[in-house]
């Protein structure tokens, strides 16, 4: 972060300090205060369990809505005042900003994005929100050339004001899928609520956009800036594709016209279009083809997003619980079937709760069902009560929580199967990974 005294951090707030005007803010902005940075900005939220200004002991100095023992700048809506602050900031050093959302796939095409531009300040894993947005913008610094911003929109006008915080150069729209269609209603508002990125940029900006999404390509005449797509009919694609034993993709990706070979460390054939998107926004940052193609070919997985883990006795656990919605389980089950092809054991699909799908639950868990019967797998097991339709449509066996889940997979499972495990985070299902590969007690 900039360094910024209490005082000028309340005249671009509109607040009122509290203690020393002049203490300075060097480190980062924060919203736990149980391990306070060191020079910090604490940033108090009253929540509906807590309130961040009873734990405010220690910090250097708290942005909050009432003061606090230590130096604190008084504002009434700490969030807001939170983007103001990242606004101020990011206006001041004008980094590149590149932005990008989409239904599922941001974080994994913006980790692949980050080992393209090094050096940038990247959102720091999904911190997409009205808070994760100015927090990752406040880490800019004096030097700061890039700013990766992954945007997430749980409603019409949340992208707004995301993007009036840090307005974007580059921007893309990945997918309109089915991810949070419970808070939105329907697929053409999530696609209402997306394009608004692409609105915010300047008309010497560029906007990237998924030529194999019509909904996607629909938005094109809400921005002023010129449009580069990637897909299969896109300006970057690809071809050749071919898989490894753990369904990890090698292919040719076209870049400025030419033929790159790229191999990923990342499980799925989806991957190679967020490997596409990526390339295409490093391109317009300025980065060389070869230098992409090298580079997506040394990134890393993303922690739990069809992250391969194999026991010591050889069963293979495809790690996918960050997160679920109906189009990521097509990806990861279309995963857990190329990989099942070359294993002699059966393919164990471990489903949990789809959450923020509202009317749509039901179907869309029954959805998820059916399609397990379409790949094949061998077996099907539903964790969870919202999850009991995925059971039902599979001819699975349903549990209702994690404990049920282990007990049923230490009885069922042999080492030469491959089990994926895939369901949002609220249902924990990362610890039944652990579980089950013995790094952690069950418990």
């Amino acid at each position: 972060m900039i360094p910024m005294t209490a005082g000028e951090i309340a005249l671009i707030c509109d607040g009122e300090v509290h203690g020393d005007p002049d203490r300075t803010v060097t480190g980062e902005a924060y919203l736990d205060n149980r391990v306070p940075v060191r020079g910090g900005l604490f940033v108090a939220l009253a929540g509906a369990r807590s309130d961040g200004h009873d734990h405010a002991e220690g910090a250097h100095v708290v942005l909050g809505s009432q003061p606090t023992p230590a130096t604190t700048v008084v504002v009434t809506d700490p969030v807001v005042a939170l983007g103001r602050l990242a606004r101020h900031v990011v206006r001041q050093v004008r980094p590149q900003v590149i932005a990008l959302t989409g239904s599922h796939g941001k974080t994994g095409t913006k980790d692949l994005l980050a080992a393209l531009l090094p050096g940038a300040v990247t959102t720091v894993g999904n911190l997409n929100n009205e808070l994760g947005v100015p927090l990752t913008a406040l880490r800019v610094g004096a030097t700061t050339d890039r700013l990766v911003l992954e945007m997430g929109a749980r409603g019409v006008g949340q992208l707004s004001w995301l993007t009036s915080i840090a307005r974007p150069d580059i921007a893309a729209v990945l997918n309109v899928g089915s991810a949070h269609i419970g808070r939105f209603g329907s697929a053409q508002l999530i696609a209402r609520a997306k394009g608004e990125l692409i609105e915010a940029l300047p008309a010497d900006g560029l906007a990237v956009l998924n030529a194999d999404d019509p909904r996607v390509m629909a938005m094109t005449p809400r921005t002023l800036a010129p449009v580069r797509t990637f897909g299969r009919r896109g300006d970057v694609t690809w071809r050749h594709v071919t898989l490894d034993p753990l369904g990890r993709p090698s292919f040719e990706l076209r870049l400025d016209g030419g033929w790159f070979p790229v191999t990923l460390h990342r499980s799925g054939d989806h991957q190679v279009a967020n490997a596409a998107a990526a390339a295409t926004m490093a391109l317009a940052a300025g980065e060389s083809p070869g230098d992409i193609a090298d580079r997506l070919g040394r990134a890393g997985p993303t922690p739990h997003r069809l992250e391969p883990k194999e026991r010591v006795d050889g069963l293979l656990v495809l790690d996918d619980t960050y997160n679920s919605n109906p189009d990521a389980a097509l990806a990861a089950l279309a995963c857990l079937d190329g990989i099942g092809r070359r294993r002699a054991g059966r393919t164990v699909a471990v489903l949990g709760e789809m959450h923020e799908l509202g009317p749509h639950s039901a179907d869309s868990h029954r959805q998820v069902g059916a399609l397990t019967g379409i790949f094949g797998v061998d077996a099907v097991l539903a964790v969870g009560g919202e999850a009991l339709p995925v059971a039902r449509e599979a001819g699975g066996v349903h549990v209702p929580d994690r404990a049920g889940a282990l007990d049923w997979l230490r009885a069922n499972l042999t080492a030469d199967d491959v089990v994926l495990v895939k369901g949002s985070r609220a249902g924990a299902l990362d610890l039944l990974v652990d579980e089950l590969l013995g790094t952690v007690p069950a418990g």
